[in-house]
């Protein structure tokens, strides 16, 4: 097969064959529960060119991106500092590792009660699960990339008389922004994850809210047509930090 038919046909059959096993599972379940046929491929995809034809998903699409891009701010804000300290230095590692670690695997959702609890009803709580979600992957990738930093550039940085806010501006940042990035993009995929329960905590807009609200208008196709756009979405945020980490790597 040649080299361009390859790239295009093979992810073509692969979307194929998820379409024929979402049909599939569709018309099983339908013979047990009718209103299964309401996620089937074609009534969702209609769904979905009606729902991007109109502003009100839009709306929600926005508004959810927003806040991604915050609480990747926020993760950024604070694992990339933090990373940085733990790379560099020994006891600040040895004291925080277990602690961060401990942190890093409890499920952001569970923090969910206490968040609204802490920060009240809206998007505040809803930056802080995204936030956690996302600070662990940079953090961790911004150390391990101050890890792998070539000592010798540190001791050319003293022998200069560098500061160390010049050590860590020249140095120390262009050389792990790849590991940034790879923190980025792990940590685009998670916060993905957790938007969309996130988003129903009390909001009245975004994709977690219309996901609720589909639900309890009984338009089922809508839902799906949600999902589907969700995990478009998805693929197009992780596509773009991965253009941005192949272009770092060879710029």
């Amino acid at each position: 097969m040649p080299e361009a038919a390859r790239r295009i046909g093979l992810p073509l059959a692969g979307i194929a064959l998820v379409l024929a096993l979402w049909s599939l599972g569709a018309t099983l379940l339908t013979a047990r529960t009718p209103v299964a046929a309401a996620f089937a491929p074609l009534p969702s995809l209609q769904a979905l060119g009606r729902l991007l034809t109109g502003a009100d998903i839009w709306y929600h699409t926005l508004l959810s991106l927003q806040r991604v891009a915050i609480g990747l701010l926020l993760a950024i804000g604070l694992g990339v500092p933090l990373g940085i300290l733990t790379g560099l230095w020994r006891s600040f590692a040895q004291a925080t590792t277990p602690a961060f670690q401990f942190l890093r695997m409890i499920s952001p959702l569970s923090w969910m009660p206490i968040a609204v609890m802490v920060l009240g009803v809206g998007d505040a709580p809803v930056y802080f699960l995204l936030a956690f979600a996302a600070v662990w992957p940079v953090l961790l990738n911004t150390a391990a990339g101050v890890g792998q930093l070539d000592p010798n550039w540190l001791l050319l940085a003293r022998s200069l008389s560098a500061t160390r806010r010049e050590t860590v501006l020249r140095v120390i940042l262009p050389g792990i922004t790849a590991h940034i990035l790879t923190g980025l993009r792990l940590a685009i995929g998670i916060i993905w994850i957790v938007l969309v329960p996130a988003e129903m905590l009390g909001v009245s807009a975004g994709l977690g809210y219309f996901i609720l609200d589909t639900r309890d208008r009984l338009a089922y196709s809508e839902l799906m047509a949600a999902i589907v756009l969700i995990g478009a979405l998805g693929y197009l945020l992780d596509h773009l930090a991965r253009w941005l980490h192949a272009r770092w790597l060879h710029a």
